[in-house]
This record gives C-alpha cells, sequence and structure tokens, in this order.
C-alpha cells in the first residue's frame, strides 16, 4: 500500500468538496501529496479532483457495502463531512471493518466521547481514531498538556481561544444548529454536565507576539476539549471560554429562557433553512481574512492549594490552521505505520498521539512560555 515515501501511503479525504475540506485537499497538494478525494455528490468531487489532478470516488455514508468497497486499499481517511455527529458513527465503522485509520475534524462533545467509547474496538482492528485533529481540538488540546506537565497536581483547567476576526463556514453553522438547544457544557469531577449558554465570563488579559496585551471578556462554550483535554491530562475539572463582544454576552443571556425551544423540530427546521440561505453564496472567510487573522489560544491550571501554570499560544486563522494541523497529522500518522516507533492504536487526542510539540510544527503557530506560579504569586 506504500510507496518508497511512507508519508505518501494512499489516503483519503472525504467531504473534500466542502469548504475545509477544499482547503485541506489544496494543501495536501502544496506539501506534494496525493489524497484519494471523496463524497457523496459527483458533481463538485470531480470538478475539485480534475483542478488538483487528483484521483477520486463518489460513494454516500448511508450504504456500507459501498462505503467498505471505497476503503479497502485505503490506509487512513481524512474524514471532513459534517456535522460529525451525523456523519462521524458510518465512517468510523467502515474504517474499523476496513483495518483504516480514522482522523476528522470535529469538535463535537458527543463525537469525542462516542469515539473513546470505540477505543477497544480500534485496538482490536489495528487502527487509530484520532478525532479533532484541526483548530478543534490541536492548539488547546497541546497548550492543555504543557500546562498539566508543568503542573502534575492540577485539578482545575480553564482554556480560552480568542479570534481577532474571521467567520464561520456553511458547515460549523449547520454543526451548531444541529446541536442545540445545547449550548453549555463544562466538566466537573470527571464527569462532562450540561450549564446554561454564557454560564460563566471572564476577563483575559492575552499577550500580544512582539510585545503588548490585549484584554477580552470571554463565556464558557461546549468546545471539543470539555471531552478531550480530560483524557489527555486527566484533570477532572474543566472549562472552556471564547472571546465575545459583552453586548453579544448580554444578548445570549437574555435568550436563556427561549434556548429549550430551539431543540423542537419545527424550530431546528425553521433555523437550519436561515442557515442555508444565510450561507448560500460565502462557504467561509475569504482569503484574505484567512490570510490576515490570528486566534490567541490561553490557558490556566490550577491546584488545589492554589499554585497555578499559565501558557498561551497564537495560530493562524481557524479554517488556515484546520487544514494545517490535519495534513500534518495524517503525515505523521503514516510516516509511523510500519515503523519502530507507530502512532498507538485505540482513541487517541491529538497531543497524545504525536506529543504536545505538534502544534508548534504547524506554520505560523507562535508559542509562547508557560509560566508556574505558586499560591503566594497567585494572590498577589
Amino acid at each position: 500500500m506504500a510507496d518508497d515515501d511512507g508519508a505518501r501511503r494512499r489516503w483519503m479525504i472525504y467531504g473534500a468538496n466542502g469548504y475545509t475540506g477544499r482547503l485541506t485537499a489544496a494543501e495536501a497538494v502544496a506539501r506534494g501529496l496525493s489524497p484519494i478525494l471523496a463524497g457523496r455528490d459527483a458533481e463538485p468531487v470531480e470538478r475539485l479532483a480534475a483542478e488538483l489532478g487528483l484521483e477520486h470516488r463518489v460513494f454516500p455514508l448511508t450504504d456500507p457495502g459501498s462505503l467498505r468497497a471505497a476503503l479497502t486499499d485505503v490506509e487512513a481517511v481524512l474524514h471532513c463531512a459534517g456535522p460529525f455527529v451525523e456523519t462521524s458513527r458510518p465512517m468510523v465503522q467502515a474504517c474499523l471493518a476496513s483495518a483504516a485509520h480514522y482522523l476528522d475534524i470535529t469538535g463535537e462533545i458527543s463525537v469525542f466521547e462516542a469515539l473513546f467509547g470505540r477505543a477497544e474496538a480500534a485496538r482490536q482492528a489495528g487502527v487509530s481514531l484520532l478525532p479533532g485533529v484541526g483548530f478543534d481540538v490541536v492548539p488547546t488540546d497541546c497548550l492543555a498538556a504543557r500546562l498539566a506537565a508543568a503542573l502534575p497536581d492540577a485539578s482545575e483547567l480553564d482554556l480560552a481561544f480568542v479570534p481577532d476576526r474571521g467567520g464561520l463556514s456553511r458547515g460549523t453553522a449547520r454543526t451548531m444548529v444541529k446541536n442545540l438547544p445545547h449550548l453549555g457544557a463544562v466538566r466537573r469531577d470527571g464527569r462532562i454536565v450540561p450549564v446554561p449558554a454564557a454560564w460563566k465570563d471572564r476577563e483575559l488579559v492575552l499577550p500580544r507576539p512582539g510585545g503588548g496585551e490585549l484584554r477580552r471578556r470571554v463565556m464558557t462554550v461546549p468546545w471539543g476539549d470539555v471531552s478531550t483535554a480530560y483524557h489527555t491530562t486527566g484533570i477532572p475539572n474543566v472549562r472552556v471560554y471564547t472571546g465575545v463582544p459583552p453586548a453579544t454576552l448580554r444578548w445570549m443571556r437574555r435568550l436563556r429562557p427561549l434556548i429549550p425551544l430551539t431543540g423542537l423540530g419545527p424550530v431546528k427546521r425553521l433555523l437550519m433553512a436561515r442557515t442555508e440561505r444565510r450561507f448560500a453564496h460565502q462557504r467561509g472567510p475569504d482569503e484574505a481574512t484567512r490570510e490576515s487573522s490570528r486566534v490567541f489560544v490561553w490557558g490556566e491550571a490550577r491546584t488545589a492549594d492554589g499554585r497555578r501554570a499559565v501558557g498561551s499560544l497564537t495560530t493562524p486563522e481557524g479554517y488556515t490552521f484546520t487544514a494545517r494541523a490535519a495534513v500534518e497529522c495524517v503525515q505523521r500518522l503514516l510516516a509511523g505505520t510500519g515503523s519502530a516507533n507507530p502512532v498507538p492504536t485505540g482513541t487517541l487526542t491529538p497531543s497524545r498521539a504525536f506529543g504536545a510539540d505538534l502544534v508548534e510544527a504547524i506554520e505560523g503557530v507562535e508559542m509562547g512560555e508557560v509560566r508556574v506560579e505558586d499560591a503566594e504569586e497567585t494572590s498577589e
């Protein structure tokens, strides 16, 4: 299945014609790789494959037989077709049956938890399941691993990401609507529990690369690290925040009583229809926005006696980062296949698979230091 270069083994991008899939396919080609492009809609997949000079395959996820047949000569699948709460299960099942490694770019807590529940099945099949190899959750996961290494007895972990600008893709917006009314979750004493939207907020002071500070108000969100950070670090209490304007925070709190209604079928269908109209002619952030935008990532681990470790980093815009990180993870996974140091089988977080320094290998990332403070410094 491999040629002379282990990094050139046959692998597939499913959902290649989506916004993130196209960016990822282009990134792979820029690195000299030749993934098979795949999806359920023939015309856009064929057109993209012709543009990039790549092989393509067309098949739905609803036909298990054709799905397994499409993976018989594939060593790994990078799954980019969301909402992953609907699409990951059939693809994972096919990968297990075909002994193909599985990677995806999900940020959905329920998907992470479902895949951790398939860890033993993956080990028995001899494959690795690697969800969240994009912006969800590579930067925050690697930072969490660094903080836990600096403060091994930490019991609390806060993570935050603050984009300076940018926007959503159609796929991300659809996923958010699909997950309604679940707009809040944290990990408490090792268990994931629901909380209201914008449950907690705080002000962060973020270091800017090259000097200076950035002050931002952030609120809790049900980001993937609520699941993955526990598996990476063992820290039992995890909260994830994102930056929001104060007006947005106030608006979300006023809407709390209405949020349960978004779980009703007619309301959700209305919201989905509005989402489709909103993104009919806008697939995601344009190239200029992707090239100029940055995301600030921050984390803090704390012990019961008041010590803390604080760290930060900055990344390129989230979709750009996802394309680069996902291809990097595929390359590392396949380079290890058949070597003396392969990626372990089972379900793994990005930092557990490739180390906490994985994020440093992504072009455009700037690392900050991890600083440990004792209780006296923290209280000052």
